[in-house]
């Protein structure tokens, strides 16, 4: 039964819901504006004003973004990934290298051995960057940068040895390192700090993107010099996507990515065995007694492996058939022991893997965190690219390793470090 009589006193508003507690200043960032101009005409806002526009709700969300957050189920799938990708790595190099370790002297065990001594060294330095607050990097940048601007120098004098006809590597008694690698890192360091901290000047280009391409081109000269070519095109992926995503104009990015792919065609032209080899993939056949031969072997194991493959450890690309089948063409072995099935799982991996760092990056907690996560997931997804499309035949061979599974100590320790840093922001996402 319901009784009709007069209220006394409202009750007082409760305090706001989730979604709107947000203070009106950020929510208007989180808009985008349509101005009218006196002309009567609709003003649309630039690309370049719509990212900018986004990531200010970054810098308004930084006093939450220390709250410590229960991982999601994000943060679970890039950790299963990366230690299923680290696992399959490792499996592959015992497989790939035990024919060259015996042929070396040693056992067949010998390489694997020290995959697995880095693995163990790279999962520590992971936990470091995971459970380091990220925002401390800024202090650490360009001390980080010169350090690695100097390892890079090395390999000119007697410590460095060449591979391949390239010069990269740092020999240091039993030690061997490839210091481009730890370039790669140092520089998207570099650059989210640059970027950060000058976000309010993104449209001036003597503040914000001449810097970064003095950084990114000294970075690339660097790689040149040591003719790596493979390392100066990732260099480049990470600074163009860093840029990108910091919201520098689009206009600027594409005039940089303009002259950096002229500059790299002059450089091909001034040797006319180093432009030799970055065609020889436009005709495979033609060029399989010489240039094409590593690929051409590859095709051939990549066939023999069929849907299922050949069972691990029967492959016979590493019996000398495939050059450096044990690194950057693991890939050969991994498809011709686990056939077509084996390949999509791990190029499937690596899609997935860098579909989440992108997803971090758009829902990371603050700037920082969303300029680091995207230049890491740039770095690992265009490595995997160059690197499988190099072995199947679509691109040239670059001489760059397969993140997380090739055998290399310095590449596999700085990757795993990298993705601490991916799960350290991964863990803050809401």
């Amino acid at each position: 039964m319901h009784e009709l009589r007069l209220v006394q006193q409202l009750c007082r508003t409760r305090r706001r819901l989730c979604s709107m507690c947000a203070p009106i200043d950020e929510r208007k960032q989180r808009m985008t504006t349509v101005n009218i101009d006196p002309t009567g005409d609709i003003a649309v806002p630039s690309l370049s004003a719509r990212r900018r526009a986004a990531l200010a709700g970054h810098r308004a969300r930084a006093d939450r973004s220390s709250v410590e957050r229960a991982p999601t189920r994000v943060f679970y799938a890039i950790f299963l990934i990366v230690g299923v990708l680290v696992a399959v790595g490792l499996v592959m190099v015992l497989s790939a290298s035990s024919i060259v370790s015996v042929n070396n002297g040693g056992s067949a065990f010998t390489m694997f051995l020290k995959q697995l001594m880095w693995a163990g060294v790279g999962i520590c330095v992971a936990i470091g960057t995971y459970r380091m607050p990220y925002h401390a990097w800024r202090l650490l940048n360009r001390p980080l940068l010169a350090f690695a601007i100097v390892l890079n120098v090395l390999p000119r004098f007697p410590i460095g040895i060449t591979i391949n006809g390239a010069r990269a590597w740092v020999e240091l008694g039993p030690v061997r390192f490839q210091p481009s690698e730890l370039l790669k890192f140092a520089l998207i360091i570099y650059l989210t700090n640059l970027l950060g901290r000058r976000q309010s000047e993104l449209t001036n280009p003597r503040r914000t993107l001449y810097p970064a391409l003095i950084a990114w081109g000294f970075a690339v000269v660097l790689a040149l010099s040591q003719s790596d070519f493979g390392a100066a095109v990732i260099l480049s992926a990470i600074a163009l996507t860093v840029l990108y995503m910091a919201g520098v104009p689009v206009r600027w990015i594409a005039l940089s990515g303009a002259v950096a792919f002229v500059g790299a065609f002059m450089f091909l032209l001034t040797s006319a065995s180093r432009m030799a080899r970055w065609t020889a993939f436009l005709d495979i056949e033609g060029n399989r007694a010489h240039t094409s031969y590593q690929v051409w072997q590859s095709m051939l194991s990549i066939a023999n492996g069929g849907l299922a493959g050949v069972g691990p450890g029967a492959g016979t690309s590493k019996w000398g058939y495939v050059p450096l089948a044990h690194s950057d063409f693991i890939f050969t072995v991994i498809a011709e022991e686990f056939g077509l099935i084996g390949s999509v799982l791990v190029i499937g991996g690596f899609a997935t893997l860098t579909a989440l760092g992108f997803l971090v990056a758009m829902r990371a907690p603050d700037y920082s965190g969303a300029l680091l996560a995207a230049g890491i997931t740039m770095w690992f997804g265009v490595q995997a690219i160059i690197n499988i499309g190099g072995v199947i035949g679509v691109l040239p061979v670059t001489g760059l390793t397969l993140p997380l599974i090739s055998y290399g100590g310095s590449s596999l320790m700085i990757t795993l470090g990298s993705s601490g840093l991916l799960l350290n922001i991964a863990r803050k996402i809401a």
